[in-house]
């Protein structure tokens, strides 16, 4: 597989990291970005500046984007992932392979597939089974699809950790999505369990009985990394548990626990875009978040 030119679709938190990581690939001679805030006149000016000091070519749209890429990659939020494709495959080259990093339930992928495969380009799907941030463009990652092995192959020669898991699509994803319910669904339980112990008052007793059944997790700090992520990136999250739900009902059952998890996903989603947690520190307790759920709770 020669891939010189490399394209993302979306320059958010995870398409900053991509790109800039990618940059270093073996034979990579030009890392492309094409994201809507491109076009927005009050985000427009710092996207642009950032993407021009990273060294990453910031194209005039998803159609540009394409035309100079052998690989395009997606990285936009869950709700989008199957817009990004169709559109993408307005305007992809024959032959051109389409990474799909998204959150996304098998079905979800499956359907992106199609609309890629129809115009002639090689849709292979991811499974980012961590959060990216810790590991950049390391982060563990399970491909699918026909051309899978190839990706894979290619990826981890520049570095990354790629494993092909089958030539099936939807099987990544699957993974991915069943992993989801479990660690989206733990953070939204530390977050109510934490908040609702610390309105009445007895956390001093709740983390040590969750201390010694699970001694391996520093639950002071897990608390305080849950709840900075899920304030951060609740909307992110919510988007993708709605996509795990998808995947439940993909599955035959009813997901009682992935819609709960993305609604309260969405709820500090919510109270993060209402200011409650405005000028917090990025090392801020657990605590901290709590009170100003609380505090946000008494004014109604």
């Amino acid at each position: 597989m020669d891939v010189r030119h490399i394209g993302l679709i979306g320059y958010g938190e995870v398409g900053k990291i991509f790109s800039a990581g990618l940059k270093a690939g073996r034979g990579v001679q030009s890392v492309g970005a094409w994201d809507l805030k491109f076009a927005q006149p009050v985000a427009r000016p710092a996207e642009l500046s950032h993407a021009a000091q990273a060294g990453i070519e910031a194209q005039p749209s998803a159609r540009a984007l394409c035309a100079a890429s052998d690989l395009v990659i997606s990285a936009v939020t869950a709700s989008n992932t199957f817009a990004v494709a169709q559109e993408a495959a307005m305007h992809i080259r024959p032959g051109t392979v389409f990474l799909d990093l998204n959150s996304a339930s098998p079905g979800t992928k499956q359907r992106a597939a199609a609309a890629i495969d129809a115009a002639g380009g090689h849709y292979v799907e991811a499974g980012v089974m961590t959060s990216v941030p810790p590991y950049g463009i390391k982060v563990p990652m399970l491909l699918g699809g026909a051309q899978a092995a190839a990706l894979a192959s290619l990826l981890v020669g520049w570095g990354m950790d790629a494993k092909a898991v089958s030539e099936r699509l939807g099987v990544a994803s699957a993974i991915k999505m069943s992993r989801s319910v479990m660690i989206k669904g733990l953070e939204a339980l530390v977050i109510e369990s934490y908040a609702t112990a610390r309105q009445y008052g007895v956390e001093d007793h709740v983390l040590p009985t969750l201390q010694e059944t699970f001694p391996s997790i520093d639950w002071q700090k897990q608390g305080a990394y849950f709840f900075s992520r899920v304030a951060q990136h609740g909307k992110r999250r919510a988007e993708e548990m709605r996509e795990a739900a998808n995947t439940v009902r993909e599955a035959g059952f009813e997901p009682f626990m992935a819609a709960a998890i993305a609604d309260k996903q969405q709820w500090v989603a919510d109270c993060a875009q209402a200011g409650v947690f405005d000028g917090l520190p990025k090392d801020a307790r657990w605590q901290d978040y709590a009170d100003r759920l609380i505090e946000a709770r008494k004014r109604g």
